[in-house]
């Protein structure tokens, strides 16, 4: 019996074409698992064939990463994009991994709750933001993916499906293999489920920005409201030239505009009820590099950059998007990775440059992928080392 048969009596399954291709690689298949148990299915006839498998929920970061090394299914798990429980009282939320965060927001929303955080970019999937370990400004004060995340079901590369955590926010048990999963890109399992720890939708909120004058006047802008009594959900730098930053408060509405105005005492500038245009987008370039480094790294940071790149993210947490050329990218990490760690999210195909940098957990990271797929068929090649 051909791969094709066995696949196709798992779920939905279709011969793979160009507008399926990730970074250039079409697959021969493209199956859409409805739900878990098709999931599995799905796995277990993909390893009887010795299938390489890369999954895609809204394709919005398929080009993250470096490219696979072979790409023989796409899994798209958009059919399961089904809300399993909604407890509002617990302020927790469980989901399939191919559920819009627009739809669940949206859902969330009815409730006067949210799952707080900033897909970047706009418009992924629950399963996508956590293969990616995503998060956009108010990272600040919620957190990320993998600090919000408290339950997690994975299906393996042999189609068994193992599940670690739970839907109560006090109940941490095997909380760690979540996080194992979060920012791992496909490369130890297929997210299918997930629990999360919600909040409440603030009731006001404000931004204040203001133009700094140079590197220097930015960091202490932006150390002068994370050191403050006024907890910002986010603090945002966007520069150079211009270098601005930027905060959000969120509260009450008796708490939120005094909050704002010490914040303007603080850096100057303007409050606002919208943030600045720049505000939770990515930087565009031919080479889109993370950076995470002290905040205090700033300064440094901006003044590497001058003249040369665009870099925007989080002042309060330490972690930034860079938007590079890909001409002399190569040698704008290795300046960068002076003050702390930057991966190449993005390169145009062909591009010879270092994605990762050092990687002193490589050993560690390779026993990791031979426990969880010792046959490296899921998403090989697409993370650090090669792994």
């Amino acid at each position: 019996m051909t791969a094709l048969d066995d696949l196709a009596k798992a779920c939905e399954v279709r011969p793979g074409e160009a507008g399926d291709a990730v970074q250039g690689l079409t697959p021969s298949y493209v199956a859409a698992p409805a739900t878990v148990a098709e999931a599995a299915d799905l796995m277990r006839a993909a390893a009887g064939h010795g299938l390489t498998v890369v999954p895609r929920g809204a394709g919005t970061k398929t080009h993250w990463g470096a490219p696979p090394d072979g790409c023989d299914l796409l899994v798209d798990t958009r059919r399961l994009g089904r809300i399993v429980e909604h407890a509002a009282g617990d302020l927790v939320v469980k989901t399939e991994a191919g559920l819009a965060l627009d739809d669940l927001r949206a859902v969330l929303a009815g409730a006067r709750q949210q799952l707080a955080l900033d897909p970047l970019p706009p418009g992924g999937t629950v399963g996508g933001v956590l293969a990616t370990g995503t998060a956009g400004p108010r990272r600040l004060l919620y957190g990320s993916a993998r600090d919000l995340l408290i339950g997690i079901t994975v299906v393996r590369a042999d189609g068994v499906v193992a599940h670690a955590g739970g839907k109560v926010v006090k109940n941490v048990a095997g909380y760690d293999l979540g996080k194992l999963f979060t920012g791992s890109y496909g490369t130890l399992g297929l997210i299918v489920e997930a629990a999360f720890r919600l909040h409440p939708v603030p009731r006001a909120a404000a931004y204040v920005s203001a133009t700094a004058a140079d590197a220097a006047q930015a960091l202490d802008m932006a150390q002068a409201l994370l050191h403050s009594a006024l907890v910002p959900a986010a603090i945002e730098v966007d520069g150079p030239g211009p270098i601005t930053v930027a905060a959000l408060f969120e509260g009450v509405p008796d708490g939120v505009p005094p909050r704002a105005e010490a914040a303007r005492s603080l850096i100057g500038g303007r409050i606002g009820e919208n943030p600045p245009d720049w505000w939770g987008r990515l930087p565009d370039g031919e080479v889109l590099a993370e950076i995470r480094a002290r905040p205090t790294a700033l300064a440094d940071l901006l003044t590497e950059l001058e003249g040369a790149a665009r870099i925007r993210g989080s002042a309060g947490r330490g972690v930034w998007h860079v938007a590079l050329p890909a001409d002399g990218a190569d040698d704008a990490l290795r300046r960068l990775r002076r003050h702390g760690t930057a991966v190449a999210l993005t390169a145009p195909a062909g591009a010879r440059l270092d994605r990762w940098g050092p990687i002193p957990a490589l050993s560690l990271m390779r026993r990791v992928k031979d426990q969880f797929d010792p046959e490296h068929r899921l998403a090989p090649g697409r993370f650090a080392g090669g792994v």
